[in-house]
């Protein structure tokens, strides 16, 4: 089980070497790079004859990356700037409970929990008084209710406390007025306000006189940290209980009156098209079948019962268009891939010179939850229900689809059961409106998990040059190359504006892609000239932002290359990253599982401990592993030590649950979990096939500690953080138990399946 901790880490970095901060490189060449207009990346170019020699050192100091700079969430948060004052509005109701309904998508990451804690906190009420459902697409926010990028929290953090203490505020003057006693002397406790003597006033009595006061004569500030009692406290979930006693409702769960089961049959290969339908009469004639239609997905089938839609789906006779990517497999996409990579600035240098390749396989969102919405639509109106982290757009795109005007579609956003990115697409919705609209049926769409692995949005393969420029003793250049497939954006920052730049066919979704790459990805190493480049390939997949997007596997390779820059310098891999880390948080992180870990310890042959750090939305962390590889081909994590720093930690079980949810993802895509695409389709298609880590490949002693609040005052990012990490400790401790260095992940991917028929 994992235990939370707030212990100070003991230690301190070492010292360091003499003449460090005196190491001059020599006349450098600048390349820039314009990206989306607006974001500018400089990278030094350096070569052997601009190196100066000097003393030797441990590390060449870098300058700051655009990530350390500016970062995604700090963009998303400045994008909902203009509207961060509609965004939260609390209602303290007549029974004294409190209303907030969340403009974010709850989809397991504690979210309700943690900004539930926040209401409260300054409310002084107890949690169990908050009740949080989430609000419905709202287009007055702009870009203010999308989803993603570790930045619920971050972006939620300021407002939730200013309407929560302005609420407060007004709480306690009506106080005042009712019971005659100066605000100064009023205090509230457990939801109800107390003041000398022991007077009291409910807040039931309250809410009438607190929403009639003028607007404009009270002043409020949320509390300082120092007087949090229930944030930072480690609490369970909210909606724990419901969860695991079935009583929580998902969107299939919904009781909407008259809507139908649906079900789509789906082309044989990606973004196939019908050509016609041959035994439509047949079909139709089955048992429960209601209507039968075409749309742009396939065809749709609606009947009495799922089973009857699913049998009938199954039976279809259809002929397809071709796809976008029929005829391509993995060895003709990994081909391009490596044709794609960026060249590198520095020439090699012989036994100076690190080079390594890498390539990850493309891999399932695979929540448990599949796509599923339901429909309403009227010649007047239409009304939808699903899982949705960009409701904006999505409302949007389904009233043009529609024809109808925006303020005439509704959409509802329901809680889900698992995303990691998946949700940022509203595909599902959009399909079952169509059918809606061309059945004039309310719809209840669900997708099998065969369409939902095949035709569902996958993280994209990628392909990984990396060169390491070195002394005996230092690190003089670090550079990185990605190849990726191209990951979808076109969702854009959850509206129709930059959905539609994001759509443009020059430079639309390559731009978005670009920046989120720059914003995202740092290497948090004084490695001298570090240049991270990213190259997309313009297939046409259904890709998707996949947790922690492109960090998950640039920084899980780049964590596998410093152990063997270490290696190859005679240093120990934690030493070595102590001494090059830029910051004395990530140093703390990282002493923290080595301590807590007992790295170094004695293991027998064929086990073997791997460690890694990483840095992104202003936390960090490491991960330290244990492992049993005595058979390469079924290793298995034994152990693991985690520590995070979160800036300010809001909910440290919730975040305990985010680092230990990281590391089974990186388990599952670094040792088996993927997708093998074969002419133009996945083979898997459920998770027999799919190789999600289960509980028999899971460590049984996990250790989390999640580092006491910092002077930074804020919270940081968590739900992408714990990924990158833990890749590159699963990877190093593979390493060293094998001997065999990992290049391609999942590391053992066989075909150990009879693929479902197309």
């Amino acid at each position: 089980m994992a235990r939370h901790t707030a212990e100070q880490p003991t230690g301190s970095a070492p010292a360091p070497a003499p003449g460090l901060r005196d190491r001059v490189l020599g006349r450098r060449k600048f390349l820039t790079y314009l990206v989306a207009g607006s974001t500018l990346t400089v990278a030094a170019k350096v070569g052997f004859d601009t190196l100066t020699p000097g003393t030797a050192s441990a590390l060449v100091s870098s300058p700051p990356q655009p990530a350390d700079i500016t970062d995604l969430g700090d963009i998303l948060i400045l994008a909902g700037k203009p509207t961060e004052g509609l965004l939260i509005q609390i209602e303290v109701q007549e029974d004294g409970n409190i209303r907030v309904d969340l403009p974010r998508m709850e989809v397991g990451q504690g979210l309700t929990t943690s900004v539930a804690m926040l209401v409260a906190e300054e409310l002084d009420v107890p949690l169990s008084a908050v009740y949080m459902p989430l609000a419905p697409a709202r287009s007055e926010l702009l870009f203010n209710q999308l989803t993603g990028g570790s930045n619920s929290i971050r972006s939620l953090f300021g407002p939730v406390r200013a309407a929560a203490a302005v609420a407060r505020g007004r709480l306690l003057a009506a106080a005042s007025e009712q019971l005659r006693v100066p605000v100064g002397d009023l205090q509230i406790v457990d939801g109800v306000v107390v003041g000398p003597s022991d007077v009291r006033a409910a807040f039931s009595m309250l809410t009438g006189p607190a929403a009639a006061l003028p607007l404009g004569e009270l002043t409020a500030a949320p509390k300082k940290p120092s007087d949090y009692k229930l944030v930072g406290s480690p609490t369970s979930r909210v909606d724990a209980r419901a969860m695991v006693t079935g009583e929580f409702k998902y969107t299939l769960d919904l009781d909407i009156p008259d809507a139908t089961p649906a079900m789509v049959r789906r082309p044989p290969t990606i973004n196939g098209t019908v050509d016609s339908v041959n035994n439509e009469k047949d079909v139709r004639s089955m048992s429960g079948v209601i209507d039968v239609v075409v749309i742009p997905t396939g065809v749709a089938v609606v009947a009495e019962t799922f089973g009857q839609a699913l049998d009938a789906k199954d039976a279809l006779d259809v002929t397809w268009k071709k796809g976008t990517v029929d005829g391509l497999s993995d060895p003709e996409i990994k081909e391009q891939l490596r044709g794609a990579a960026l060249p590198f600035a520095v020439p090699p240098a012989g036994e100076l010179t690190i080079d390594a390749e890498f390539d990850f396989a493309f891999a399932s969102h695979a929540p448990m939850e599949t796509n599923s919405a339901v429909a309403d639509v009227r010649p007047d109106g239409a009304e939808i229900w699903s899982g949705l982290k960009s409701p904006i757009v999505a409302k949007q795109t389904i009233a043009e689809e529609l024809g109808l005007p925006e303020n005439l579609v509704k959409v509802n956003v329901v809680q889900s059961g698992g995303s990691f990115g998946r949700r940022l697409f509203f595909d599902g919705a959009l399909e079952a409106a169509q059918i809606s609209k061309a059945t004039g049926r309310v719809i209840k769409l669900m997708w099998t998990r065969v369409d939902d692995m095949r035709h569902g949005r996958a993280r994209a393969g990628s392909f990984h040059r990396v060169r390491v420029t070195h002394t005996p003793d230092q690190v003089l250049a670090f550079e990185h190359r990605v190849a990726s497939v191209e990951t979808d954006t076109k969702h854009g920052l959850g509206e129709i504006f930059t959905h539609t730049a994001a759509s443009l066919p020059v430079a639309g979704n390559m731009s978005f892609a670009q920046t989120m790459f720059l914003t995202t990805v740092k290497c948090p190493y004084n490695f001298g000239a570090v240049t991270q480049l990213l190259n997309e390939i313009p297939l046409q997949m259904h890709t998707g932002s996949w947790r922690s997007v492109y960090s998950a596997n640039t920084r899980g390779a780049e964590e596998i290359i410093v152990d063997e820059i270490a290696a190859k310098l005679g240093r120990d891999p934690v030493e070595f990253r102590l001494e090059a880390l830029k910051e004395d948080r990530y140093r703390a992180v990282l002493e923290k599982v080595a301590d807590e870990g007992d790295w170094g310890a004695k293991m027998g042959k064929g086990f073997a401990q791997g460690i890694a750090f990483h840095a992104e939305y202003k936390s960090c962390t490491a991960c330290l592993v244990e492992m049993d590889a005595r058979d390469p081909q079924a290793p298995r994590v034994t152990k693991a030590v985690i520590a995070g720093d979160f800036g300010l930690p809001i909910n440290p079980r919730g975040l305990e649950s985010q680092l230990l949810g990281g590391l089974t993802d990186a388990i599952s895509t670094t040792l088996r979990a993927g997708l093998h695409i074969e002419d133009g389709l996945p083979l898997e298609g459920s998770y027999s096939q799919f190789h999600y880590a289960r509980q028999a490949d899971s460590p049984t002693d996990v250790k989390i500690f999640i580092m006491p609040a910092n002077d930074k005052g804020d919270p940081g990012g968590a739900g992408e953080l714990g990924v990158p990490a833990a890749v590159g400790a699963i990877g190093n401790a593979y390493a060293r138990a094998t001997g065999i260095a990992p290049r391609s992940f999942p590391i053992n991917f066989p075909v150990d399946f009879d693929p479902f028929p197309r």
